[in-house]
């Protein structure tokens, strides 16, 4: 009977850390995307920023590429946002660019348009 105790008390421990680990990462996934308050200009700027100096992958938004569309600077800033911010929160990159961003926990991804998520 001893036994059967032990192995119920090990089960019931497994499973809360698995649950706990489970819910410890959905809280963390997070996404870098144009906030939808920020001026069209303002995000251009960010957007240029991104692609240029700050080496994000902005090839998916180009013409003809899964990221294209919605061709909207918006859109396009979300992509590279995140394309940035992923590779550089690990080295103290924030998600900002002047106020256009923010981070936000659904996954912003759309049809064959995936963005990057680095836990």
């Amino acid at each position: 009977m001893a036994h059967q105790g032990v192995v119920v008390l090990a089960i019931v421990t497994l499973l809360y850390i698995f649950i706990n680990m489970s819910t410890t990462y959905a809280d963390e996934q997070q996404w870098c995307v144009a906030d939808p308050k920020a001026s069209v200009d303002d995000l251009q700027k960010a957007l240029n920023w991104a692609c240029g100096v700050g080496g994000a992958d902005c090839s998916p938004i180009q013409p003809n590429q899964p990221c294209f569309d919605p061709n909207t600077v918006a859109d396009h800033a979300s992509y590279a946002f995140n394309s940035y911010w992923q590779v550089n929160k690990k080295k103290g990159g924030i998600c900002s660019f002047e106020g256009t961003a923010q981070l936000v926990s659904s996954d912003p991804s759309h049809g064959g348009c995936k963005f990057p998520f680095d836990p």
